[in-house]
């Protein structure tokens, strides 16, 4: 498996607008759905920070998830622009494997 997370601080009284977007059931989770390869999204909220977000993308390999940003880098550039507004920061975090 392939695991790439990100963090995300979101702008004050846009988090609701943020969930939708990036949940398990959101606008991203569904872009990448379209791809078979995609195993699906968790979102992580801070306990302590209602502003501070994870999400883990899961993808069968990291071919899966380069196949995939190739064939579909417009939209995907698309909706990462109309993520910006929702957020004040985002990192890459890493890309990560599971250990067989």
């Amino acid at each position: 498996m392939y695991v790439i997370v990100w963090e995300f601080r979101v702008r004050e009284g846009r988090e609701n607008e943020f969930e939708q977007l990036y949940g398990p059931r959101g606008g991203w989770a569904q872009f990448f759905a379209r791809d078979e390869g995609y195993l699906g999204t968790d979102l992580l909220h801070d306990a302590s920070d209602l502003r501070r977000y994870f999400t883990v993308d899961r993808w069968e390999t990291r071919e899966a998830y380069e196949r995939f940003r190739g064939q579909y880098a417009a939209e995907y550039e698309t909706l990462d622009r109309r993520s910006e507004a929702l957020m004040e920061s985002e990192a890459h975090l890493g890309s990560f494997t599971s250990v067989e």
